[in-house]
């Protein structure tokens, strides 16, 4: 809290305030800034500011637009979120400074054709996608990662492949394997998931230990209260692994001795276990090198155990 600023304007005060607000909180940002200091705002929300933007530009007697928002709705939010950024301060002595804005927009009922959100999104390059749904089931955090994306990713990449070549393929191949969960879901509540084919089931299973073991955080452990990215890449290069030796050994496994997707869970049951619980045996604070060999020990596990499942012929 020593180095928090708040500036409160409730629904219950005047409307010029809660205008105001959001003009007074990145001015202070700025002030900051100014001083050499890289800043974090958060805006919550721009949603409230907008209807207090709303009924101002209604007492004024404007020509309403979009559900009675402004005209220049669109131009207000650009203006707000343009003021982000890394500077170069003038005076002496020489100092970088920047303001990162953090805006939440709550749409009401959820509806993202919402003018505030359709013009928030049409000028943030990042979006965070909340969902009430994993919140309910206690997943935390609560990021829709089907409706979430950046616009970044390619400034990114350079960063992620000098220290991992991987990580970008290892990341398109988990979306996939989500995209695809949420495909089937549909086919499962229609008629059960005892009708997908193996290959079907394994993308179910995996998805989970993705959603589940993978996505799912808790910052109230010391197992989890941060993530290095060589602890990511490690359970996720783990998971993948076990998903395309599975995948591959169903592929070419013979009509005459089938093997099934339970059959070889229950054979790699150990080194599944073993996959799902490196989160917690795997403590952030380790070096960098301990931890890729942590990982690269449990790929080699993986392949071993797959050797020894059933007899798959090319």
């Amino acid at each position: 809290m020593k180095r928090t600023c708040l500036v409160a304007n409730t629904s219950n005060m005047p409307v010029a305030a809660r205008e105001a607000s959001i003009y007074t909180g990145i001015t202070l940002a700025e002030y900051f800034r100014d001083q050499g200091m890289h800043m974090a705002m958060m805006a919550d929300s721009t949603s409230r500011w907008a209807e207090a933007l709303r009924e101002i530009s209604g007492r004024l007697g404007e020509m309403p637009a979009d559900s009675g928002y402004p005209a220049y709705l669109a131009a207000r939010l650009a203006a707000f979120y343009e003021r982000a950024g890394r500077v170069a301060c003038l005076g002496k002595p020489e100092r970088e400074g920047s303001v990162t804005i953090v805006g939440a927009v709550s749409p009401p009922g959820g509806d993202f054709a919402d003018p505030v959100t359709t013009a928030t999104l049409s000028i943030v390059q990042v979006f965070w996608g909340l969902d009430k749904k994993l919140a309910q089931r206690k997943h935390f955090p609560s990021v829709n990662w089907l409706i979430s994306y950046t616009k970044y990713m390619q400034v990114l990449e350079p960063y992620f492949n000098e220290r991992d070549p991987e990580y970008g393929s290892l990341r398109s191949e988990m979306r996939n394997i989500l995209q695809e969960e949420n495909n089937l879901s549909e086919i499962v509540q229609l008629v059960g998931k005892d009708s997908l084919s193996e290959d079907q089931k394994v993308i179910l299973d995996i998805a989970r230990v993705l959603r589940v073991d993978f996505l799912q955080q808790n910052a109230f452990t010391p197992y989890d209260y941060k993530c290095p990215l060589t602890k990511t890449v490690g359970m996720l290069r783990c998971i993948i692994q076990f998903y395309s030796k599975a995948q591959e050994i169903l592929a070419n496994t013979s009509e005459r001795s089938k093997l099934t997707w339970s059959a070889i869970k229950l054979q790699c049951d150990e080194v599944l276990q073993a996959v799902k619980e490196s989160k917690m045996n795997v403590d952030p604070n380790w070096p960098d090198d301990q931890i890729q060999k942590f990982f690269r020990d449990l790929v080699g596990r993986i392949d071993d155990a797959f050797s020894q499942v059933g007899d798959p012929v090319a």
